[in-house]
């Protein structure tokens, strides 16, 4: 498995993620084995970094109308996150993943 992979529904891309909430600031590190490591400032109370992590992702890949949401691991470091309505290229080399 890669950090970047087509979603068995299809039309968009999983990506996975090793969050580190309470960081200093928002930051996509880089890939970590098969995750995107992303250090996040907001604590893992209450659903604050899971929502910080994928507006950060959008931001980061800045294209109108892609949609960032979790699909799984919301209470854990490694999360599975689903985009869409952007290309596969376009999200590489937004987030540095090659």
């Amino acid at each position: 498995m890669g950090v970047l992979e087509p979603d068995i529904s299809g039309g968009a891309l999983r990506l996975r993620v090793k969050a580190v909430p309470g960081a200093k600031q928002d930051a996509i590190v880089g890939a970590l084995g098969d995750r995107l490591k992303v250090r996040i400032a907001q604590p893992a109370e209450g659903g604050r970094a899971n929502r910080a992590i994928c507006e950060l992702i959008e931001r980061t890949i800045g294209t109108k109308g892609v949609r960032v949401e979790m699909v799984s691991g919301a209470s854990s470091a490694e999360k599975v996150l689903r985009i869409e309505n952007v290309d596969e290229a376009t999200i590489r080399r937004s987030l540095g993943i090659d």
